[in-house]
């Protein structure tokens, strides 16, 4: 489609040991600067050595490929050199991610809301933990732990692993604080153990004040069954949040919209435009549903050298009272630039391809016999793939589970071809395994 940078003659990585890389890139900072003819050589080794993630054949992480509208905006965010907190310095900014962030809202399902660009979607789901207990204590922002009861978190034993235990301790709620609900053979929240969960907590003295849903979990790709969550939230005044990093990005979809059914009955989302949307790192949303302020009522510390109260323009266009952080990275530009340049549609059909190339995946495999990946196996072929250079794929256990291999497929520029070669390379690498 030409949208991409892809790199069809060379590795995903071309690998070096850490310390003849480091020998090899010459890191050392010295007092006198080098000539353009040496950083031009500097240059080309950074591109040689990295990881190409832009390659067809990374399926590492939950991002690959960059779309070459987003890059062309990443240029000029930096080249512009500007901060997102205020409509001063930021006037074209300031605008656009309102903009951009009512749209996605707008997919989400709500008319009205508020929102900001996080640095990934690990503080986006910090936010979110974070306004939850400031709904339900105010006094918490000025008196600190000291006025809060013990809090309970409940979160499904499918994502307890990183970002809501990161978050809980961050926040000083503790991670034994955090409840893990169990989960279906898929990898999605079991609401009766939700239910559950909640009263054992009560029995235990705690306050139940944050339920942590997931649509498109880090390892399976489960989508929790919002619905009936958001029933149980609604009932026992529980703030809803629903990670969709990765997920989020079905809302494109008229075919797939329905994993996120119910989405609309949230207090806040979590949308990592980075992902399967292909907008480039980084791009992390954390949307809301309140139109009351929460969000700078929770975080403004009134500093009155940026954000002064007698500004000739209106100063509700000073969006850096809702961060946490003061200086911003501009992260809008990138995501509307692409949006403008291939429309509403031709998102929707980077999303749907994606899921057409893991049912095409899932039909080969079915077809080929060897693949349970047993001991040390999945550790042994990730190295032999590394060093090698033709593919990335991540591995890992699962609860009792053996290591295996994580599939990512989210790039449009991946092909049927590519799916046949991973299959291929997994049975080449490992055959005398």
């Amino acid at each position: 489609m030409g949208f991409f940078f892809t790199y069809p003659h060379c590795q995903v990585c071309d690998w070096r040991e850490p310390e003849d890389l480091a020998a090899l890139l010459d890191l050392e900072l010295r007092e006198n600067g080098e000539s353009q003819h040496q950083l031009l050589k500097r240059v080309q080794d950074v591109a040689k050595y990295s990881v190409k993630t832009n390659h067809p054949r990374f399926f590492n992480q939950l991002f690959a490929g960059v779309d070459y509208h987003a890059l062309a905006g990443r240029f000029l965010t930096e080249a512009l050199n500007t901060s997102q907190y205020t409509y001063e310095v930021a006037p074209v900014f300031v605008l656009m991610e309102e903009e951009v962030l009512s749209k996605l809202r707008s997919l989400v399902g709500w008319t009205h809301g508020d929102g900001i660009f996080c640095p990934g979607g690990t503080v986006s789901n910090m936010y979110a933990m974070n306004l939850a207990r400031f709904r339900a204590f105010p006094e918490v922002k000025v008196k600190g732990q000291w006025a809060l009861p013990r809090l309970a978190v409940f979160a499904s034993q499918e994502v307890c692993h990183y970002s809501v235990m990161k978050a809980a301790a961050f926040q000083g709620i503790g991670t034994e604080n955090v409840f893990k609900v169990n989960v279906d053979d898929r990898g999605c929240m079991n609401p009766e153990d939700l239910c559950e969960k909640i009263e054992l907590a009560k029995s235990q003295g705690a306050v139940p004040f944050f339920v942590h849903a997931t649509s498109g979990t880090t390892v399976k790709g489960a989508f929790d069954p919002l619905e009936s969550i958001a029933d149980i939230c609604e009932r026992l005044g529980l703030w809803m949040h629903v990670d969709a990093a990765w997920g989020g990005s079905v809302l494109l979809s008229n075919e797939h919209r329905h994993l996120m059914k119910g989405v609309e009955r949230a207090d806040s989302v979590t949308w990592n435009p980075h992902k399967m949307m292909l907008t480039g790192l980084q791009c992390s949303a954390i949307l809301l549903k309140d139109t009351t302020d929460l969000l700078k009522h929770c975080h403004c510390a009134d500093a009155t050298y940026l954000f002064q109260q007698d500004k000739f323009y209106d100063k509700s266009l000073d969006t850096g009272d809702k961060s946490i952080q003061c200086g911003r990275k501009v992260d809008c530009l990138k995501l509307w630039l692409m949006w403008k340049a291939v429309g509403s549609k031709g998102l929707e059909g980077r999303v749907d391809r994606a899921f057409a190339h893991v049912r095409y995946l899932v039909e080969e495999m079915k077809r080929r016999e060897g693949f349970q990946l047993i001991w040390e196996v999945a550790p042994t072929i990730k190295e032999r793939m590394m060093k090698q250079g033709t593919m990335m794929v991540g591995y890992q256990p699962h609860g009792g589970r053996v290591n295996f291999f994580r599939m990512i497929v989210i790039s449009p520029q991946v092909s049927h071809e590519d799916m046949t070669f991973f299959l291929d390379e997994i049975e080449r690498l490992g055959k005398d395994l």
